[in-house]
């Protein structure tokens, strides 16, 4: 199944889920931290997150595609 473009809010609902904590916000980017990471998660506030975006997000915390869409599914 295809990744595709979602709300960001949504996406952060997500991070959320996965034990990333908010940090701080720079302009439209938001940061979020999990102590296991080597680097933060960034979520821009676009109404439409991309697709690059959110597999890069992915790779960061570790959570294959097939997982991401399972979850994703239910979160409302």
């Amino acid at each position: 199944m295809k990744i595709s473009r979602i709300h960001w809010k949504k996406f952060e609902r997500f991070i959320l889920s996965m034990g990333c904590k908010f940090k701080r916000e720079s302009g439209d980017h938001r940061v979020y931290w999990r102590n296991d990471l080597k680097r933060p998660v960034i979520i821009p506030r676009y109404r439409s997150l991309p697709e690059f975006v959110i597999l890069n997000n992915l790779k960061v915390i570790g959570v294959p595609r097939e997982e991401y869409l399972k979850i994703i599914k239910k979160i409302k």
